[in-house]
């Protein structure tokens, strides 16, 4: 399925699932407390998160949680092939690079695309075309700075859910301080109640943006530790199992 496509469809499961819990759970219950005026708990979890922006905010969670697993899981599958010899007992000089290279042309898709097969092409390309050593080597710097930048790019929507999270929070204190100052004059005449629910509002949208916020930041940031590892991974599979025995069949 197309990447993009598949964020889409992702997104949109995360806005059902919490519209559904909202929907179902959240909203009576907010309800049913914010009945009470008089004894009302502002701490209460309900009354935190009752409000259009922090339901927003958990849509966003569970979209970048899902794209966090996905990111995961596309790494965790790839990391078998480490483990693996994939030239176990083949001759390393330039005559048979360049029937490797058939070899791995006939691999099954998702095997030749995965990180470390298209490092370990480029690497046996370069030393079928010039039977050079150092030059196959320094083929693998430029292949995995690429393979950096495309690890980058996957994290563009993640970082910028963890920019816009914060930003609805604030959205939200904008909104339930402007709706305090409408009802100054109420407060004025001893009602404070519509004064003090808006001030909640705009307190509890923040509040909950910041935490989803921080949580979020957390689970990208091992994201980006395991792509890192990775690339150190293909930098030491290449150099062990492809340089060195270029030098010894030298």
């Amino acid at each position: 399925m197309n990447r993009n496509l598949l964020d889409v469809l992702l997104f949109s499961v995360a806005v059902v699932v919490v519209q559904l819990i909202y929907t179902i759970w959240i909203d009576p219950a907010a309800a049913a407390l914010t009945s009470d005026s008089e004894n009302l708990d502002g701490r209460n979890f309900y009354v935190i998160v009752k409000d259009t922006e922090q339901k927003i905010c958990f849509m966003l969670l569970l979209w970048a949680i899902a794209l966090v697993v996905r990111e995961f899981i596309t790494l965790e599958s790839h990391a078998y092939i480490f483990k693996v010899d994939l030239f176990e007992d083949e001759d390393m000089d330039r005559q048979a690079s360049s029937s490797l290279l058939s070899s791995i042309e006939k691999l099954p898709l998702e095997i030749k695309s995965t990180p470390l097969v298209s490092v370990i092409s480029a690497a046996l390309r370069r030393f079928a075309l010039t039977g050079d050593v150092h030059s196959s080597a320094g083929a693998i710097e430029p292949a995995l700075d690429a393979l950096a930048v495309q690890n980058d790019g996957r994290l563009t929507i993640l970082r910028y859910i963890t920019w816009a999270i914060p930003s609805i929070g604030f959205i939200g204190t904008v909104r339930g301080i402007g709706q305090a100052m409408s009802q100054a004059e109420l407060a004025v005449d001893g009602n404070i109640g519509p004064m003090t629910s808006s001030l909640g509002v705009a307190f509890n949208s923040t509040f909950v943006a910041l935490l989803i916020s921080v949580f979020i930041m957390f689970a990208v940031s091992m994201l980006q530790r395991r792509q890192d590892e990775q690339l150190v991974n293909i930098q030491q599979y290449v150099e062990d199992y492809i340089i060195k025995r270029v030098v010894l069949a030298d």
